[in-house]
Order: structure tokens, then C-alpha cells, then sequence
């Protein structure tokens, strides 16, 4: 008996190992103790071996068969009789630190989570048939298949070694397949599965916004992080006290999503935080960014560029990242050779050279770097520039004919300068290869549906520097709510720009030692549009609020 014989039944349809009819068929004419899978296999052409490997496929891990393993000598002696008959497992390979193990049932994932535990051991897992476990547990342990057979209705609960009867969980898998799916349906960029003192707290950003949209028993967080861990491929779910990385790959309907997992141990136990990665961002181009004509055109003339640097800045989850994936975009042609060093890689990118950075084995951004100048690139695209190092490189890179395009965290575009300064360049570096610097912010679109006409309020009108003259020439609008929005009025963002032309008077300025805030007066006497300024240009055209506005530009000088 399998641990989710229902979801089991579904994967194998799925799959295309058994029809959907025959699932049907198989819930019709089941009678007294029988299961759907136990149906399937006496009246289909389903096999013991088909069933282990739609398992195996599913929790991301090897199908192996145990007559093909040469077991080491003592190799039974790393897991007592009694855990390998409760658990229905056998040991078969030890690797040190590491023990792999072999199952029948990778769905069960209250026993996943407690194994470690009661072994003792960091375990890999792969997958066997029932019948593999228990001919090898009545070869190993001297069990029959009567007393196999019954331990596997049993599964051991949050690291405890008292047993009790697993018919009672709740279906993770659906349960984390439903938080996924929903989050998606939502166009959620992230997913927070937060352990409280007696619950399990889950979150969305919804359009930059942590939205609270369910809470769980404490007592599923085991198994819902096992779950994810299996489902990662590469987190351990034996080590509960050291942060943890991995990626999730998945199909929802037609669409290909992958989602960034971060584990870190809390005070309650392991928070979990998912990053969707839409692949759908791909396909953006400057107008959906929020680009309007004008700064398009400007923009667009940077990218032509034979060679340069062009920096995008802005805090944390400004977008800096999805607008240079949209340049990208922009240039891929067959005669450029792009090549991108990313920490870590966010989205394949098809007909560019993509490297991830490794710090633990000293594949660091300048190092990356260096390899990647020797591959004759034409564009080169750098995550972020973190250090004198990298900066130094890029700008030689810039120097020597290449187009280079990377993000910075300052508060605006001429702050750029500064920043590049303090991580150690040289001034006359700065000013001989940076071209423009791009800084951002997103604010939440008003939902098209439900947006009404509204007043700004006279704090509004201040912050903005409004006055009447200009509110009559445009309507604004304001948030509403509807279903399609969820209630609060907006749906989508989009960036609001700011874009710093580095031309030759400039230079003279960065050369001669001024002070940003010298820069950004003489940029805005040269024309270029502020964060704020360009906000209220969306606030004019109807697409956002006031209030949005004003909370993204509150570090606006001006």
C-alpha cells in the first residue's frame, strides 16, 4: 500500500503508463480492502517496475533495480532490522558522510522527513519496486512479507520515533501542488511558507505587495519542506540547520516556470522562500517595461552601441535584472555573441552563453570575467558589479571594443558614479567607458477594469509638485477594486525611469572630481527626466496612482 494511492493513480495517468479510463475503471471496481494501484496491476498491463519508475521521475531521483547492486560487506549493519522494517528500506551504498538508501514509496513524505533522524545519517535516496523491498528485506532482516507488508501503513511524524497511521495526513503533494498552481494563477513573484510558534503562515507578493492567503497546522511543515526538497533535487532533507539552495522546474499548463527555493532555519523551524521565474518575461520588450515612446528611442540609440558600459540601478527588486534580460532580448541576433555571468542564472536565454557563478569553487564574477573576454564576445552582461575587480575588468572589456551591460544598487542614476568610486575605479575610468545609467523602480498599474477618476490629495499634490494648470489637462485615476484585481485596484507593475547620459560635458565634470549632487543638477539642466517627474508622467496618463508614485520616488532629491 502506497503512502497516496489517489495522486499515485493520477501520476500513472499522467504519465501514460495506464489510461485515465482505466483509473476510472480501476475506482468502480474496487472491492473490500483493495487499492487503485493493487487493481491496476492484477487487471492492466501495469507493472510493479512501471509503478517505481513514475515514482522516481516524479520525486526527481534514480529508479534502480537491488539485483543489480554489488552490496558492500556489512552494508546491513548502518540500519537496524527494526527501522528497515517500520521504514521499508535498505540500505545500498555507504559513501561516508552520505547514505544511500533505497524505497518503494518517495510519496511518503512524513517517513522522508523522520528518516535522517533515526538513522543518523545524511541519506540519498533512490527508488525500488515493493517487491524489490521486501524480497531484500526478507534476504537482509529475516522478515516475512506479512510483517513488511504491514509497516508500510505506518509513518513516523515530525523527527519522533513514535509510529502511528499515516491514513490521517493530509496529501501533501496536493497541498504544495495547490500552493504553487495558485501562486502562478496569481502571477505571485514569490512564495513564503513561514513556520510560526503553533502554524504554518503562507504569503504571495502579489505586484511587489506580501499578501497573506492561507495558514497550517505546525505539524505539516515537516512535510511540506521534505516536499520541496525532493522536489529541488539538490537540498538535503536530513540538514535542517544551515541555509539551503535549489531550483524547481515545472510545467503549469503550457507554460514553463522554474522557481528559486531558499531555506533558512528559524526559531520556529525552516522558512522556506520560492522566487517564480516566469519564463513569459522573456518575451518583454521596452514598451511593456514601461518605457514610453521618447525614452524608448533614447534608449534603443544606447543599445546600438558598439562598446561601453550601460548600468541599470535601483534597490533590491526594482527589476533591474528583468530589464536587462529585456535588452538582451532586444540585441540577440545571430551575428552578436552575448555571454552573461549571473549569480545565479535567473532564465535560459536561447542563442547566449550563460555562466553561473561559483564562489565555493572560485568561479567568482572577475574570474567568470576574465574566462569570458578570451571567447571573443561581442556584448557582455555582468549581474552586478560588486567589487573593484569586476568593475575594473568590465571596464576594460568596455575599453576594448565590447558592449557591457550590468546593475548597481544606488538610490539614482548619478549616484552611479559615486558608487563605482567608493568600490576603488578611477574617475577618468568611470568617465571613459560608462555611456548611461538607467535607474528604476516599479509601481503597481492601476487594474484596467476597475479604475475610476479620482483627486490627488493635497499632500499628493505637493510631493508631486503639482499644480491645478497641469491636472487639467489629464484625467487621473485612481484604485477601485474587483474581482479580477482581488479587491485592491491594481493588477501588473511597471518601471518608472530615469536615465543619465553620460556625454562629453559630463565627463569633464566626473573628471574634474563634482559631487552628485552637482551631477544630477547639471543632468537635469541637460534634460533628463527624474524618477519622480517620469512617475507623474504615468500619473497623468492614467496608468498609475499618486500614492504609488510617491511611495517609489521618497528618495527623489527632488
Amino acid at each position: 500500500m502506497f503512502y497516496n494511492e489517489d495522486y499515485l493513480a493520477e501520476l500513472l495517468a499522467e504519465a501514460g503508463v495506464v489510461s485515465a479510463d482505466e483509473v476510472a475503471h480501476s475506482r468502480n471496481a474496487l472491492s473490500g480492502g483493495e487499492t487503485i494501484v493493487e487493481y491496476l496491476l492484477a487487471h492492466s498491463a501495469l507493472s510493479q517496475e512501471d509503478v517505481a519508475k513514475t515514482l522516481a521521475s516524479n520525486a526527481g531521483i534514480p529508479f534502480i533495480r537491488l539485483a543489480d547492486v554489488a552490496f558492500d560487506p556489512g552494508i546491513t549493519e548502518t540500519i537496524s532490522d527494526e527501522i528497515a522494517k517500520r521504514y521499508r528500506v535498505i540500505p545500498v551504498q555507504d559513501e561516508g558522510p552520505t547514505l544511500t538508501i533505497a524505497l518503494a514509496d518517495p510519496l511518503d513524505f512524513e517517513s522522508l522527513d523522520s528518516l535522517p533522524h533515526v538513522i543518523g545519517r545524511e541519506l540519498s535516496l533512490v527508488c525500488v519496486t515493493q517487491q524489490d523491498i521486501q524480497e531484500h528485506l526478507r534476504q537482509f532482516y529475516h522478515t516475512g512479507e506479512t510483517a513488511a507488508a504491514g509497516a508500510s501503513e505506518y509513518s513516523v511524524t515530525g523527527g519522533d520515533a513514535e509510529a502511528g497511521p499515516s491514513g490521517s495526513d493530509a496529501p501533501i503533494i496536493r497541498l504544495v501542488m495547490q500552493l504553487l498552481t495558485e501562486a502562478f494563477r496569481l502571477r505571485a513573484s514569490d512564495i513564503h511558507i513561514e513556520p510560526l510558534e503553533t502554524s504554518v503562515r503562507v504569503r504571495y507578493r502579489l505586484d511587489g505587495k506580501l499578501v497573506h492567503v492561507d495558514t497550517h497546522p505546525k505539524k505539516l511543515l515537516p512535510a511540506i519542506i521534505a516536499r520541496l526538497k525532493v522536489m529541488s533535487g539538490s537540498m538535503s532533507i536530513a540538514e535542517k540547520r544551515l541555509p539551503q539552495d535549489g531550483r524547481i522546474q515545472l510545467k503549469m499548463g503550457d507554460k514553463e516556470v522554474d522557481l528559486r527555493v531558499s531555506s533558512v532555519p528559524s526559531n520556529h523551524g525552516e522558512s522556506i522562500v520560492m522566487r517564480i521565474l516566469d519564463k513569459t518575461a522573456l518575451l518583454l520588450g521596452l514598451p511593456e517595461l514601461g518605457f514610453f515612446s521618447d525614452d524608448q528611442q533614447v534608449f534603443e540609440g544606447l543599445l546600438g552601441l558598439p562598446d561601453g558600459i550601460l548600468l541599470v540601478t535601483g534597490p533590491t527588486g526594482s527589476g533591474k535584472t528583468t530589464t536587462l534580460y529585456a535588452c538582451l532580448n532586444v540585441i540577440n541576433k545571430p551575428d552578436k555573441k552575448i555571454i552573461t555571468v549571473e549569480d545565479p542564472v535567473e532564465y535560459e536565454l536561447p542563442g547566449i552563453n550563460q555562466v553561473m557563478v561559483k564562489t565555493d569553487i572560485g568561479m567568482t564574477f572577475a574570474a567568470a570575467l576574465r574566462a569570458m573576454l578570451r571567447q571573443a564576445p561581442n556584448i557582455i552582461m555582468i549581474g552586478e558589479i560588486r567589487d573593484a575587480e569586476t568593475a575594473n575588468i568590465a571596464i576594460n572589456a568596455s575599453l576594448t571594443g565590447h558592449l557591457v551591460f550590468s546593475t548597481l544598487h544606488t538610490n539614482d542614476a548619478p549616484s552611479a558614479v559615486a558608487r563605482l568610486a567608493d568600490i576603488g575605479v578611477k574617475p577618468f575610468l568611470i568617465a571613459s567607458a560608462v555611456r548611461a545609467v538607467l535607474a528604476q523602480r516599479l509601481v503597481r498599474k492601476l487594474c484596467p477594469l476597475c479604475k475610476a477618476p479620482a483627486m490627488l490629495t493635497d499632500k499628493e499634490m505637493r510631493a508631486l509638485s503639482l499644480d491645478s494648470s497641469r491636472m487639467t489637462e489629464a484625467t487621473i485615476f485612481g484604485p477601485v477594486g474587483c474581482e479580477k484585481c482581488r479587491g485592491n485596484g491594481y493588477k501588473g507593475r511597471m518601471g518608472i525611469f530615469e536615465t543619465f547620459i553620460i556625454d562629453d560635458e559630463v565627463r569633464t565634470m566626473i573628471n574634474t572630481g563634482l559631487t552628485t549632487t552637482q551631477l544630477r543638477r547639471r543632468a537635469r539642466e541637460l534634460g533628463m527626466r527624474t524618477l519622480r517627474e517620469d512617475g507623474i508622467r504615468k500619473v497623468l496618463a492614467g496608468l498609475t496612482s499618486g500614492s504609488e508614485v510617491v511611495h517609489a520616488t521618497m528618495s527623489d532629491a527632488d
